[in-house]
C-alpha cells in the first residue's frame, strides 16, 4: 500500500478545503482499507483498474458492511482517484465507471418540542457545579443548530454577544451566521464567571467550553455522554438524545413553525439544499394532520349531514 500518496492527498484536502481532523481520519481509515484490498490481490493505486475497485465493492457486501458505509468508501476513493488523475500519476480515473450502492434516505431522528422543553427543566436537576455549562450548550444547540464540532470548538470570544446571532466557522473554514435567543444569550453571561473558575490559576484558554483534556475543550465524546445523562434526569430514552438529534429538532422545529427551506440550509451550514429537504417530512406530518382535522371527508357525519341538505 502506498500510504505516502494517501498521506499527501489527506495533505491536499486539509490545505484546500480546511477539513477537520475528523473527515481526515475518516479518509485515511476508508483509503487503507482498499489499500490493503489491493495489497492481497498484487495490485496498487496507481495500477489498479475497473475489475479490481469492483471487486473491492463486492468484498464490503461479502463482509456485510451497510450500504451507507460502501457509499462512503466509495467516495473517499473517487476523491482520491481524481487527486491521483489532477496530480498526473493516473491517466484515467476509474471510479467513473463504478455505480453508487443504493443507501435509501433514513428520516432524521429528533424530538418533540415538549421533550426539548423537558430537557431544559431537567438542567436544573443536576449537580449545581454542571448546571451552568451545560445551560449554555443546551441552549446555544437548540437556537442555533450547530454541529457537536462547531459548539464545543467554539472560541472564548463567542460570548461576547450583542446581537441576536453570531458567527460560526463551518465545515471547509466557512463562516455562517446562526441565530442566538435571548435565553442562549442569558445562559452564556452566566456560564462566564463559572468559567473562569473552572481554569487553573493563572492560566487563559481560547476556547468557550475549556477542559484539561489534550484538545484543550470539551470534547464531542464528553458533551456527547453528559446529553445521556440529562436525558435520564428529563425521563427520556438516552438512546434517542445525542447532540445530532438536537440539531435535527432545531430544524424540524423550525420547518413546522413555517421556517422557508432556503433560510434553515443557511442556519445548518448545508452546502447543498437537497441535504436540508429530508427536513420536509415535518410539512407532510402537519398537511396529514391538517387534512384529517379539516377536510369534510374526515367527518364521519359527513355523507349523512349532506344528504339531509
Amino acid at each position: 500500500m502506498n500510504r505516502e500518496l494517501i498521506a499527501a492527498f489527506v495533505e491536499t484536502i486539509t490545505a484546500e478545503r480546511g477539513a477537520a481532523a475528523n473527515t481526515v481520519a475518516a479518509y485515511t481509515r476508508d483509503l487503507e482499507s482498499c489499500g490493503e484490498f489491493l495489497d492481497a490481490a498484487r495490485r496498487t493505486f496507481e495500477n489498479a483498474g475497473v475489475k479490481d475497485l469492483r471487486a473491492y465493492l463486492a468484498s464490503m457486501v461479502k463482509d456485510g458492511l451497510s450500504a451507507k458505509t460502501q457509499a462512503r468508501r466509495l467516495s473517499a476513493l473517487r476523491e482520491f482517484y481524481k487527486y491521483l488523475y489532477t496530480e498526473k500519476i493516473r491517466k484515467d480515473n476509474p471510479t467513473d465507471a463504478l455505480d453508487s450502492p443504493k443507501t435509501g434516505h433514513s428520516l432524521p431522528k429528533y424530538l418533540s418540542e415538549s421533550e426539548i422543553d423537558a430537557l431544559f427543566d431537567a438542567v436544573a436537576l443536576l449537580p449545581a457545579k454542571k448546571q451552568p455549562r451545560m445551560s449554555a450548550l443546551l441552549e446555544i444547540l437548540y437556537a442555533s443548530g450547530l454541529r457537536v464540532s462547531e459548539l464545543v470548538g467554539l472560541p472564548a470570544n463567542a460570548a461576547n454577544i450583542r446581537e441576536n446571532y453570531m458567527i460560526v466557522r463551518g465545515k471547509g473554514a466557512k463562516d455562517r451566521m446562526v441565530p442566538l435567543t435571548d435565553k442562549a444569550k442569558k445562559a452564556l453571561r452566566d456560564w462566564m464567571p463559572e468559567r473562569e473558575r473552572t481554569l487553573p490559576k493563572g492560566r487563559e484558554s481560547r476556547w468557550l467550553f475549556p477542559s484539561t483534556g489534550k484538545t484543550g475543550h470539551l470534547t464531542r465524546e464528553e458533551f456527547f455522554l453528559e446529553l445521556k445523562e440529562l436525558a435520564m434526569y428529563a425521563g427520556i430514552a438516552p438512546q434517542r438524545v445525542s447532540p445530532h438529534v438536537i440539531r435535527h429538532s432545531f430544524a424540524s422545529h423550525l420547518i413546522a413553525h413555517d421556517a422557508d427551506l432556503r433560510t434553515v440550509q443557511q442556519m445548518l451550514g448545508h452546502a447543498d439544499i437537497a441535504t436540508t429537504q429530508i427536513y420536509t417530512h415535518i410539512l407532510d406530518d402537519r398537511l396529514k394532520s391538517v387534512v384529517a382535522k379539516n377536510h369534510p371527508l374526515a367527518d364521519p357525519d359527513f355523507f349523512s349531514l349532506s344528504l339531509k341538505k
